[in-house]
């Protein structure tokens, strides 16, 4: 009787933060539709429309714009946020959750965007193509941490990774040409991990304090090596790179609405893609994947069936570094053309986010870049378009959303069971 209750008593326990989830869920979801029937809807006229461009800029059109009453629509999408709350809170959504959560953040996103253009217009095709470019970076930094979290390696020098990448990518791109730019930065990201590894694994280094020591002497670096080189008159030509221009992919650029967005960018978007599905079969449907995630859960009994828990580690490290690299390249070789200081401007740390968002996976973080993404792309935008918020605000969003993230609110995320040990073999 005694086993039986404490079995019962380990199942409450168990069950009571879903419950209490699907509470504190559904609460926040009427919170949400409260707050755009209170904050948006009754403070604009009933006379008022708004226009929603779906054609990004300097695309064809694809599909007709959205003209609508805006008042209407607020109310409506009030009506919808109300509907999901109570029934979150009756029934729950279980394991949909964070997919209504979703939804919820992009309705009110709506009403933010249809309140404050109010009487107006605004693109949301070309800001949508916007997110995916700012995507990029955080992505594939993302990207660069799944890769060794999942061999157990905690990677928070690739904010430091990045800089060192982009530096590089910038001066052996305005000498030698793009491409070897591109190679160069990835090359960059790919030692610098270098000295990561041998700090966390060899010499057992807290994996923490390695990773800071790293972002806080590259950061220290780059800034030293522009000031005193690169801004010098006659080695100008040093940090003149220029950048890869758009690719439109045949046919599937010709999509209606979403051609634009997703497939006419230049390489490193189409690059990003191809690492984000290769990434996926590698890590879940391969041997060596699966000898990757099993010295990131458990070294020692990997290294009972024979696995290299050192050698897989120093591959998984210095693989995510070249992936950072290659990411850093993109700020200069796929944006602006040209190395400035700090221009990575924290993106390390918010890929860290995106990757516990993401659950440690490829796809998962790819959604998550998109959400910083968009973050940083509404930001910039309205900060453009002159909403009635100061844009001091609006550039803290993406990292609000960090935060937001961070706290739990998308659920509990759990890493590898190694992560961050280091691990030391057992002398026979």
């Amino acid at each position: 009787m005694v086993n039986q209750t404490q079995v019962r008593g380990k199942k409450a326990r168990q069950i009571a933060p879903d419950e209490r989830r699907k509470y504190v869920m559904g609460a926040f979801f009427l919170l949400v539709a409260g707050f755009i029937w209170f904050a948006f809807s009754l403070n604009i006229g009933p006379e008022v429309q708004t226009l929603f461009v779906l054609t990004p800029g300097g695309a064809s059109p694809t599909l007709p714009d959205i003209l609508f009453n805006t008042r209407l629509a607020l109310n409506l999408i009030a009506g919808i946020c109300v509907f999901l709350g109570v029934f979150q809170l009756l029934f729950g959504f279980r394991k949909y959750t964070n997919l209504m959560l979703a939804i919820i953040g992009a309705l009110l996103t709506t009403s933010f965007l249809a309140w404050g253009a109010g009487n107006g217009s605004i693109n949301v095709g070309g800001m949508l193509r916007v997110m995916i470019l700012r995507s990029v970076p955080i992505t594939l930094g993302a990207l660069a941490g799944i890769l060794c979290e999942r061999a157990g390696v905690v990677n928070i020098a690739i904010e430091g990774m990045m800089i060192t990448g982009a530096l590089v990518a910038a001066i052996a791109g305005s000498v030698f040409g793009l491409w070897i730019g591109m190679l160069a930065g990835i090359i960059a990201g790919g030692l610098t991990a270098v000295v990561h590894a041998i700090l966390s694994i060899k010499y057992r280094i807290d994996q923490t304090i390695s990773g800071t020591i790293i972002n806080i002497t590259t950061i220290g670096l780059t800034s030293y090596i522009v000031t005193k080189i690169l801004q010098n008159r006659e080695l100008q030509y040093l940090n003149n790179s220029g950048f890869f221009h758009p690719i439109h992919l045949p046919v599937l650029s010709k999509i209606p609405f979403l051609g634009p967005i997703f497939f006419s960018h230049n390489i490193y978007i189409y690059l990003m893609y191809f690492l984000i599905i290769i990434l996926s079969i590698i890590l879940f449907y391969t041997r060596w994947g699966l000898r990757l995630r099993s010295v990131g859960e458990h070294p020692k009994a990997a290294d009972t069936l024979g696995i290299n828990v050192f050698r897989t580690r120093y591959t998984a490290v210095i693989l995510g570094g070249m992936t950072a690299g290659f990411a850093g390249s993109f700020f200069v070789l796929g944006s602006i053309g040209y190395f400035e200081q700090g221009m990575t401007a924290g993106r390390g740390f918010i890929s860290l986010a995106a990757m516990i968002f993401g659950k440690w996976t490829p796809v998962g973080s790819f959604g998550a870049g998109l959400l910083f993404g968009f973050a940083e792309a509404l930001a910039t935008n309205l900060s453009i378009l002159k909403f009635p918020i100061p844009a001091e605000l609006l550039l803290m969003a993406p990292y609000v959303i960090t935060m937001v993230v961070l706290a739990g609110v998308v659920g509990r995320s759990h890493g590898p069971a190694a992560i961050g040990t280091p691990y030391e073999k057992e002398s026979l």
